[in-house]
């Protein structure tokens, strides 16, 4: 079966007016230097670009109009008008104090005590950027094609591929056919057999892990439902994904690699994948988790000090 090769570019739901600046930082590795540079003017003056027409604001940003109507629409606006709503209201939250918490870097001498302060918080604002950011369509849309898929496949590499199979076991226990590839060569063969009514997963931070591609292309060019999970929505993944689920992550530092940032975000929108699975198919699905539970129940080590049960 062939497909179509899609664009990158999307048009998800418009992302609330505070994710913009996340938005921004997220796709900055990905756009070219005049969009760069429009949506640097956008966060770095919210307010007064609220207030300026498509041409004067790209007069401000010295280029087109037409790059200016671009920057909107990478960002998930579907043009200038609903980019300057989302700029009205970004300015309004930061004039009240509402605008997001700068990430806190962790240095070489920390105590352990601030440590862990600093990986909470930057973990909270991980996930609340990526519950932000979600195009709820496209992970609704992946919920109905998983929870029907005659088998599902997961793809990914490193970090991500610990990810992959946190999904992978969790859709196991309610009765789903499902198989995480660790191994690249493995992931193309398992690919190429997967077909219309299967579902195909990559997880890629970067969206360009070529690790990660080639299955998922591989399984797209032969009719399987594809979903891609990543931090950049622009990334080459996206050619091949029928349902785009984007993650964010804070800013890595030295001690806070970016696998560490990633996997935060990757890992709520995978147990979001579940949980809406796993509603859907809720009468075949509760019976499994409970055998599942009931399967493994004697291999839990009593607990000496708990007195016994009468």
């Amino acid at each position: 079966m062939i497909r179509e090769v899609k664009k990158t570019f999307r048009s998800p739901a418009s992302p609330p007016p505070a994710a913009l600046a996340i938005k921004v930082r997220t796709l900055a590795p990905s756009m070219s230097r005049s969009v760069g540079h429009v949506a640097q003017v956008l966060v770095g003056d919210p307010a007064g670009c609220a207030v300026l027409t498509v041409t004067a604001l790209a007069r401000l940003a010295g280029t087109s109009e037409a790059t200016v109507v671009r920057t909107a629409r990478i960002l998930g606006y579907s043009g200038y008008r609903d980019l300057r709503v989302a700029l009205s209201v970004l300015a309004a939250q930061q004039e009240s104090g509402q605008a997001p918490a700068v990430t806190s870097d962790i240095a070489v001498d920390d105590p352990i005590a601030d440590v862990v302060a600093k990986l909470a918080r930057d973990e909270q604002q991980t996930l609340a950027e990526t519950a932000a950011c979600v195009d709820t369509r496209q992970l609704a849309a992946a919920v109905a094609a998983a929870s029907t898929a005659r088998r599902i496949a997961v793809y990914g590499i490193g970090a991500s591929c610990l990810v992959g199979q946190d999904l992978a076991q969790k859709l196991l226990r309610i009765g789903l056919v499902a198989h995480a590839h660790t191994d690249p060569h493995l992931a193309v063969t398992d690919a190429v057999l997967l077909r219309q009514g299967d579902v195909a997963i990559a997880i890629t931070d970067s969206g360009s892990t070529e690790d990660v591609i080639e299955p998922l292309r591989a399984a797209f060019e032969r009719g399987a439902t594809t979903i891609a999970i990543t931090g950049n929505p622009v990334g080459p993944v996206a050619r091949y994904a029928d349902h785009l689920l984007t993650t964010t992550t804070t800013r890595e530092s030295e001690l806070r690699p970016a696998a560490m940032s990633s996997r935060t975000g990757q890992l709520l929108l995978i147990d979001g994948l579940f949980v809406g699975i796993a509603q859907r198919t809720y009468t075949t699905a509760a019976p499994a988790l409970a055998a599942s539970y009931e399967a493994l129940a004697h291999r839990h080590v009593p607990n000496p000090r708990q007195p016994p049960q009468d």
